[in-house]
């Protein structure tokens, strides 16, 4: 249902009001989208996945509880990077990849699982 021509200058007076009001936030909530903020947090997971191996792997011989704690924020970084990677989607990863530059490098991967003839290896 469209919004009638009242509700349209209503709208319109709100907005130009935001505007003025607080230019910080309309252009945080003009740049911050849900695949950037996904994308955000699968990256510091990847981080604190990296940080509990690195806990893991230095401490388990010397102590069991800490190789132990490193082991828990490993598995919580896998728990954080899969529920936000579902969140993304694949429309978002898609979206995030174009905005990244990296079709380049899909294509080329894509390129060679087909091989050199064009068909599917």
């Amino acid at each position: 249902m469209p919004l009638s021509e009242d509700e349209q200058r209503i709208l319109s007076e709100i907005e130009a009001h935001l505007y003025a009001s607080d230019p910080a936030l309309v252009q945080q909530v003009e740049e911050t989208t849900v695949y950037r903020h996904g994308a955000r947090m699968i990256k510091w997971g990847v981080l604190a996945f990296l940080a509990g191996l690195a806990i893991l792997v230095m401490s388990f011989a010397s102590s069991i509880l800490v190789g132990f704690v490193g082991f828990l924020i490993m598995l919580w970084a896998a728990f954080l990077i899969e529920r936000n990677v579902r969140r993304v989607g694949k429309a978002g990863l898609q979206s995030l990849a174009s905005s990244m530059k990296v079709t380049n490098l899909r294509d080329a991967l894509e390129r060679r699982r087909r091989g050199p003839s064009g068909e599917d290896s």
